[in-house]
């Protein structure tokens, strides 16, 4: 019998417990293992119902990763799951924890369901790319309705007990022990319920009302609409015909490349978080307290990270007027978030009362973290950790927030290097998940593993990377943004970069976003490269003169786009044509059509070709860190995997035929082929 899932007796109850620890995973051990213990209970004369149940912290948390593919074993997980429908005698799923995925679904093929009160239950495949493919759209649907069953699986997000309960997927929240809240539902009387058997409740104009919906929200994506397609078979079809579209879909989302795009993209952050060479063995140092220095959008936005964590954290400005705009502003953005019904009342004055104003550099005197978030000039840094070098105590992490600057010259300001490290948080700092950590030559390993646990205690996804200009994120940025501007340059319109970008799945095209961002804000970095004489930046171009004009952006409603009151919608502008027109002028630029071909090749070789510089040169460990970056900061397409996943599906042969074909005539320093990008193809690997 079965090692990995268990039969007891309760009386006249059989109780069959999965335990695969960590998390209960439906490996094809456990799978027969339940047929086993289900066929054992049905056999038993002095059984008359079941209780199925996990051990640990978790029901089931769905598939087993270990088989992702490889061929499937049998039995199957629908026919595990029909099996336990079909008995003959009443199944109970006591949910003791996390019940995900194919655990959802198992427990919907059950007759009941009773959870505990802290259980977690959902249907997560949309986020891989893939619809639940053991009966999740079929059964779903027949428990909460069509139009709810669409909310929950094209979401992919888990409920809690209440919401489960409240939604009609189970019948009871446990006030204790799970089995025991089943065994008190058996002595109820209650008898089988076959989920099948139950209605579908959908109005006819249900399901073109989702699909235009989700083709707002993620037009590119094809596993949300398969899920409703699934889920309208359940309202139109006999039950077996319904869950064989399902199995069609899911297969046909399984052979997706988008697929294997959300794959990579949601084990890649798991890689990202073991830094080489840093190992168990380095211990992080303890955080209890955490201090900010500059309340502006990032400085708030980074004190109220650590507020939502419940670290206490002193928030330091100069200016008395400035510290208060910013609490204020941090107070306003809890508010908000109160009125959304996400907060109450009294946690928002929580959060408040852990943020610490302070207007004294020696109140940072006892955190063991102090993050600096002020003007991107070396001299200020250099002021700035100069002061912290003489007021914090020893031991304590010293972090800059700095996007471009070199860390290793700030950490020269103090007699600490090893101490210090950066923080690259993204604005607003309190809502964007990714934490580019960098270390410096001399920052010491017990610290790198500090800021990655930081990360993760916050919310983030932490990314270990080394130093240069812009590190792993801008420095690809600036690149791309480099060759989008170029091709404005050459004949194209900043809507047009923007609208094949957009087209390729970004949320915005790279003008858009640089009017969000603000064009003074890289505007001023060029600005102070040019003062340092930095041989590498670009000269004035068209960009500098909206700069120069004022035109910032959406908070001016003018930049490269012109925005109308109260609308963030970019507006074509005859001023920024003409800027432009004028600057090809100058340049001696004949202007030329360019097709969306020639700018998506030339955006994302550029950025696969820099990306492997980056690896070259070990500024980043693994590729798919370099594709973390930019999923969680920068809004690149999840379906596509990152930038560098992506060029190895398009093929990192053809991708450096383009960068080659590109030099040839071009002839920008920019479009040399990266030489691990050579070797690579040459060794017909890939990255």
């Amino acid at each position: 019998m079965s090692d990995v899932v268990h039969y007891a007796r309760r009386g006249r109850v059989a109780v069959i417990s999965i335990d695969s620890p960590p998390v209960n995973a439906l490996g094809q051990a456990v799978r027969q293992g339940l047929l086993d213990r289900l066929a054992q209970a049905e056999a038993d004369a002095g059984v008359g119902a079941i209780v199925l149940t996990g051990t640990g912290k978790a029901f089931s948390a769905g598939a087993d990763i270990r088989e992702f593919g490889k061929p499937a074993q049998p039995p199957s997980l629908p026919d595990v799951i029909n099996a336990f429908e079909t008995s003959a005698k009443p199944v109970i799923a006591a949910i003791n924890g996390v019940a995900l995925g194919g655990g959802l679904e198992l427990a919907l093929g059950c007759h009941y369901r009773v959870a505990g009160a802290f259980a977690s239950l959902g249907l997560p495949e949309v986020k891989l790319g893939l619809i639940p493919g053991a009966g999740g759209t079929v059964r779903l649907p027949r428990l909460v309705g069509a139009k709810a069953a669409i909310d929950i699986i094209t979401a992919g997000e888990p409920l809690k007990a209440p919401a489960a309960e409240s939604a009609g997927i189970i019948d009871r929240i446990a006030e204790g022990d799970v089995v025991a809240a089943a065994l008190q539902l058996l002595e109820e009387g209650v008898t089988g319920r076959r989920t099948r058997d139950l209605a579908v409740e959908a109005t006819p104009e249900l399901f073109a009302e989702a699909r235009a919906a989700i083709v707002k929200r993620s037009r590119s994506l094809v596993s949300p609409q398969a899920c409703v397609d699934a889920i309208e078979g359940a309202a139109r079809l006999p039950f077996m015909e319904a869950l064989a579209k399902e199995r069609g879909l899911f297969l046909s989302c399984l052979a997706s490349p988008q697929r294997a795009g959300l794959i990579h993209a949601f084990f890649a952050p798991r890689e990202a978080a073991k830094v080489p060479g840093i190992g168990p063995e380095v211990k992080p140092r303890p955080v209890a307290k955490a201090g900010v220095i500059g309340a502006g959008t990032m400085g708030g936005g980074i004190a109220m990270c650590f507020a939502n964590a419940d670290i206490p954290v002193t928030l330091l400005e100069m200016k008395a007027e400035a510290l208060e705009k910013g609490l204020a502003t941090i107070r306003a953005n809890y508010e908000a978030t109160r009125a959304k019904g996400r907060m109450t009342a009294e946690e928002v004055e929580a959060r408040m009362a852990l943020i610490r104003p302070s207007l004294d550099y020696a109140d940072l005197a006892d955190a063991d973290l102090v993050i600096e978030a002020v003007f991107e000039s070396m001299a200020v840094k250099h002021e700035v950790f100069g002061t912290l070098d003489r007021v914090c105590k020893p031991g304590a992490v010293l972090a800059t927030n700095t996007s471009t600057l070199d860390i290793d010259q700030i950490a020269a300001a103090t007699r600490r290097p090893q101490d210090v490290v950066g923080m690259h948080f993204f604005s607003p700092a309190n809502v964007m998940k990714l934490l580019e950590n960098v270390r410096g030559k001399a920052t010491a390993p017990d610290v790198q593993a500090t800021v990655m646990e930081v990360a993760r205690r916050i919310g983030k996804v932490g990314v270990m990377v080394g130093v240069c200009y812009g590190f792993v994120g801008n420095r690809i940025l600036h690149a791309r943004n480099r060759e989008a501007i170029a091709l404005v340059n050459e004949g194209a319109s900043p809507q047009q970069v923007d609208k094949v970008l957009t087209d390729f799945g970004f949320a915005m095209g790279p003008f858009a976003t640089s009017d969000l961002a603000g064009l003074d804000v890289g505007w001023r970095i060029r600005e102070e490269r040019r003062k340092n004489k930095d041989p590498d930046v670009d000269a004035p171009n068209w960009l500098d003169a909206l700069a120069e004009k004022g035109r910032f952006g959406q908070k001016t409603r003018a930049g490269i786009y012109r925005y109308e009151a109260g609308s963030r919608a970019p507006i074509p502008d005859a001023e920024t044509d003409a800027l432009i027109a004028a600057y090809r002028a100058a340049q001696g630029i004949t202007p030329r059509p360019v097709d969306e071909e020639e700018i998506l090749t030339r955006c994302m070789f550029m950025m696969v070709n820099e990306g492997a510089r980056i690896l070259d040169e070990g500024i980043a460990a693994r590729a798919s860190d370099i594709d973390v970056v930019w999923l969680n900061g920068y809004g690149f397409p999840a379906f596509r995997g990152g930038p560098m996943f992506w060029g190895e599906q398009y093929g990192l042969d053809k991708v450096l035929a383009g960068i080659d074909a590109f030099h040839a005539r071009l002839g920008t320093r920019a479009w040399r082929a990266a030489p691990l990008l050579r070797r690579l193809v040459a060794e017909g690997r890939g990255f």
